[in-house]
């Protein structure tokens, strides 16, 4: 069991994160862009729901149409910082133990995303954990407690912005998601939007 604390579903918070640039896409905020008639973030949200009882959305820009879903929206404290930015900004802002972090760009997470992540955490003295699909590690999709905000702090102010890097440094726990690795599937261009388009799996 965790020696840090009993984690319960109301011990997460998840945060959608939506503050990228989509250069990939021309720019525009993947969050937006539409797959089957919706927007990638509303994917995202009704995955999330049935799963967790505190959520909240990264973003940068259009706020105003994020605010719109109901849920607190935040900003990036310090810009240029990439998804690394918008996590610090979420642990420093939400109120329980552990911080679950999701790519907006990601429309079909996993339906126990949040469940398997609980399992291992009660089970594992970590401060840090990870999917991994089975091939690769996904770093976007982790659970972070928030006594690493000030190890996030620190790598950041050392000018060093990947996902990676800081996971490996912290020395995260992967998490087995090999079952079902299309629940990882990204949207980065337009090609690949048009490709899983009608494909939900």
């Amino acid at each position: 069991m965790n020696s840090i604390d009993e984690m319960t579903p109301a011990s997460v918070t998840a945060v959608i994160l939506a503050g990228g640039e989509g250069r990939r896409m021309g720019g525009v905020d993947k969050g937006l862009v539409k797959l089957d008639g919706k927007p990638l973030i509303e994917h995202v949200i009704a995955r999330l729901q049935p799963q967790i009882s505190s959520l909240i959305i990264s973003a940068n820009r259009n706020i105003e149409h994020y605010q719109k879903y109901g849920y607190p929206v935040i900003t990036d404290q310090i810009n240029n910082q990439g998804p690394l930015g918008g996590i610090l900004s979420a642990l420093l802002q939400c109120k329980s133990d552990w911080l679950l972090t999701i790519p907006c760009d990601t429309p079909y997470p996993p339906p126990n995303l949040r469940l398997r992540m609980h399992q291992t955490a009660n089970q594992t003295a970590c401060l840090l954990f990870t999917a991994h699909d089975g091939q690769r590690r996904q770093p976007l999709f982790s659970m972070i407690h928030r006594r690493l905000i000030n190890s996030l702090q620190t790598f950041l102010a050392s000018q060093e912005k990947k996902v990676t890097l800081w996971l490996k440094q912290e020395g995260t726990i992967e998490v087995d998601f090999s079952d079902q690795p299309m629940a990882f599937i990204n949207i980065n261009t337009e090609a690949m939007l048009a490709n899983i388009q009608n494909k939900t799996p």
